[in-house]
């Protein structure tokens, strides 16, 4: 058996294309991505395929050039930019004698790097486990014989099965606290819903700039960071826009191309602030040649979460290196759709927050509310979930409030105190409590 270091190992990578050679976009993602789990890239080398070998991946030739290549640098690592099989994995690590790790492997590391927060923590070393959980017999062969010794002759589990049979018990062990703390953060959602504050989610490729441009609107101090995934952990921030409302702004994981099923689905509950927000905002790095490819990646990660139907406004960061003007562009119904900004210098950051405004605006309801001199406590009520813009005292006692009502609000009052429509202003929807 060889022996395997645990990070920071000098390494080599294989970028893979399958009937095409690699994508040069990709070798450079994939190159920084090794970095960031902390290896010492020592080499690379590109395997052009028609097919995927069943067994290695790549062929004898190629698979010869790697074991060179890995002798020549001192390599003790091999970083394989594809999906591998359990078998494939297997495979390679006993003609190279080294360590292999794939895409999703390397990804994993790097989420186990960053890591912070209990619950982060806790989802990564869940994902980490359901990718071991297929790859458990690599280098541990030695295992599968039934245990032995005075006392321990017989029938009985073999050292493989016992490994499995305690991996399934923490996997177990770990989704009980996850769904507890599921429970914490669905309530936390709930109690923002009846409070009628909008969640507006910041989502987008790794590194795209969303915790700087989290920091410019909340001052926040999330840290910051050059590198992918730099943030893991979710930070929530009440967000004051134009006008006088207010909603809550997140800061989200970042995405990436071919992100591990595993980390999706051990990240569902940290995702969830995504999938229920009003409103996404989806930063792009508008100086990135490949800007196109990460869009279409974003939009694959949303769908695998079920927020491929939310709207969003697409907010292209950077724009000072294109030294392109900070600026909203508009649908063909004059909602905003894209605003170009810097978040790094704040040109355009007002844009932003004018079409945040305008696009929460767009769901709210404007009108007169009539309350008699028994309603003090719905009259608190409408200043705690709207924004009253005038009031006046009735001569016969009681109030007439103008207010602003998220739509959703307004409708759980209307259904909650009998709230009916009284004649409305031009252009405008009044009501009035019977």
């Amino acid at each position: 058996m060889f022996e395997r270091p645990r990070r920071g190992e000098r390494a080599i990578i294989v970028h893979v294309g399958i009937g095409r050679a690699p994508d040069r976009d990709a070798r450079e993602e994939f190159t920084s991505l090794a970095r960031a789990a902390g290896a010492e890239v020592a080499g690379s080398l590109d395997a052009r395929l028609s097919r995927p070998n069943p067994r290695h991946l790549v062929g004898r030739g190629k698979l010869e050039a790697i074991r060179a290549l890995a002798a020549d640098t001192d390599a003790s690592l091999v970083l394989v930019d594809h999906a591998l099989t359990p078998a494939q994995e297997r495979n390679l690590e006993r003609v190279l004698e080294r360590r292999v790790v794939d895409r999703a492997g390397l990804i994993l590391d790097i989420f186990a790097l960053r890591a912070r927060s209990h619950e982060g923590k806790l989802q990564v070393e869940l994902a980490q486990l359901e990718h071991l959980s297929t790859r458990l017999v690599r280098g541990w062969t030695h295992l599968e014989r039934q245990k032995g010794g005075i006392g321990l002759r017989g029938p009985g589990e073999t050292q493989l099965e016992s490994d499995r049979r305690m991996l399934g018990q923490r996997l177990r062990q770990l989704q009980s606290r996850l769904d507890r703390l599921a429970r914490r953060r669905e309530l936390g959602r709930r109690q923002r819903r009846r409070a009628e504050l909008p969640t507006v989610s910041l989502v987008g490729y790794t590194n795209a700039g969303k915790s700087t441009l989290f920091n410019r609107l909340t001052d926040a101090g999330v840290p910051v960071a050059d590198q992918l995934f730099a943030t893991l952990d979710p930070t929530l921030r009440r967000l004051e826009l134009p006008g006088g409302s207010g909603c809550v702004l997140a800061d989200t994981v970042g995405f990436v191309s071919d992100l591990p099923h595993e980390l999706v689905a051990a990240f569902h509950s940290t995702l969830e602030e995504t999938r229920d927000a009003r409103l996404l905002l989806h930063v792009v790095d508008c100086s990135d040649p490949a800007r196109s490819e990460r869009i279409a990646a974003v939009e694959t990660v949303l769908a695998q979460i079920g927020a491929e139907r939310l709207p969003r406004i697409q907010v292209f960061n950077k724009a000072d290196i294109l030294a392109e003007p900070a600026r909203i562009e508009t649908t063909d119904t004059g909602m905003p759709r894209r605003v170009w900004l810097s978040a790094a210098s704040g040109e355009g950051v007002d844009l932003l927050l004018a079409a945040i405004a305008e696009f929460l605006h767009q769901d709210r309801v404007r009108g007169t509310v009539r309350l008699g001199v028994r309603q003090g406590r719905l009259r608190a009520v409408l200043y705690e979930q709207g924004q009253v813009l005038a009031e006046r005292t009735l001569s016969g006692g009681g109030w007439e409030l103008e207010v602003e009502l998220d739509r959703r609000g307004y409708e759980q009052l209307q259904r909650r105190e009998a709230l009916a429509f009284l004649e409305p202003a031009a252009g405008e929807r009044a009501a009035s409590l019977i």
